[in-house]
């Protein structure tokens, strides 16, 4: 979603929760301004990114000096503030110093002869409720990137098909569901797969389930591992195997435990829920009125645990849900916490062992799995 205002204004202003998009946005407008000026001197690019009130007075001041600059040849200068971040409901962007720096700001922007320089801000994310965004969204060429809830996943998936029509592709069944499981809420990345997917896939029109699963890597869970995977679907050999490869490369053994720990804590979720009949799986995955109802029961009992996690089932997608469900030979309640027990023994013995690894992690999973 883009407000857009598009009256002749002195300057540009681009805000929104998503630092990528709004960036993506402001270059687009900076190069549009600077297409036509030849002399490099002439464009000037400055950081706002600050971590306290002495980066965010020295950014203005460079700000200051550049729109204050006059062109060498004559010209009109172009002046882009990108990544500014004192803006933000933030313990920077709350101080007495900082707030008084920014009317510093405002008085730059309302002195700017468009005629001699023309000026690209770009901020993400921005406090709206303060009053130099008000003043910016009536004084200057105003835009607003995704609105306030970006992390939602049906914004996200607008965003991701947004940039598939442009690139003239689409989503199979599924396609689009498991690379939001798989990426999570990283704008910048999900539109980085959605490209690399399209060149993958060449003349066809559609990248379809297969080709997120080989192609994405598994940002956003961190259980997508291959260990995890034959570890739930209860392939003995399968999971020695891929416990060797993961050693074999290098890997460590937190995040094996962290996946199967994060794993098998969802799996218990859906157990009990699924014993006591409030949800039920079928080829679709997860009911979602079933599943609905019980979050309307049992989520208030989740206190604390509202962000994405694997403590709280009711954060989850529930298509992800029932993919991880559907895909396990679905352990029995018993087994589930014998299986979190022996991972909690497993995380101990590697404390104390912590040259072995691998050994201790492939006895883990004979106890469990034969």
């Amino acid at each position: 979603m883009v407000i857009d205002v598009a009256e002749a204004k002195p300057f540009i202003f681009v805000c929104g929760p998503d630092d990528f998009l709004v960036n993506r946005l402001g270059k687009e407008r900076f190069d549009e301004l600077t297409r036509d000026v030849t002399d490099e001197f002439s464009r000037e690019v400055l950081s706002g990114f600050a971590n306290n009130v002495g980066e965010v007075e020295a950014a203005i001041n460079r700000f200051r000096e550049s729109v204050q600059t006059i062109s060498m040849f004559g010209g009109k200068r172009v002046v882009w503030l990108k990544d500014v971040n004192f803006l933000a409901d933030t313990v920077t962007g709350r101080a007495e110093s900082t707030i008084k720096l920014v009317e510093d700001l405002q008085a730059i922007l309302a002195s700017i002869n468009p005629a001699e320089v023309a000026v690209v801000v770009t901020a993400a994310p921005v406090d709206r409720r303060r009053s130099f965004p008000k003043w910016c969204e009536k004084n200057a060429d105003f835009s607003i990137v995704g609105g306030e809830g970006d992390g939602a996943a049906e914004a996200l998936a607008g965003i991701v098909l947004a940039e598939a029509k442009t690139l003239g592709v689409g989503f199979g069944d599924g396609a689009l569901e498991l690379l939001l499981a798989k990426v999570g809420a990283n704008t910048r990345l999900l539109i980085e797969e959605t490209h690399k997917l399209t060149a993958f896939i060449g003349e066809e029109k559609a990248i379809e389930e297969a080709h997120v699963a080989e192609l994405t890597p598994n940002v956003a869970e961190g259980d997508f591992f291959e260990a995890a995977e034959a570890f739930f679907s209860g392939d003995l050999k399968w999971t020695l195997k891929a416990l060797e490869h993961h050693f074999f490369t290098g890997g460590d053994a937190r995040p094996i435990i962290s996946a199967l720990q994060n794993r098998n804590r969802i799996l218990l979720q859906i157990r009990a829920l699924l014993d006591s009949g409030e949800i039920k799986l079928g080829p679709r995955g997860i009911d979602k009125g079933g599943f609905d109802r019980a979050a309307a029961t049992h989520g208030p009992h989740f206190v604390g645990a509202t962000e994405k996690s694997s403590f709280n089932l009711f954060t989850q997608n529930p298509w992800y849900l029932g993919k991880l469900a559907g895909n396990a030979k679905l352990p029995s309640l018993k087994r589930l916490i014998d299986n979190q027990q022996e991972l909690i023994v497993a995380f101990e013995e590697i404390i104390r062992r912590p040259d072995e690894p691998e050994e201790i992690l492939r006895d883990m999973a004979v106890r469990c799995l034969s």
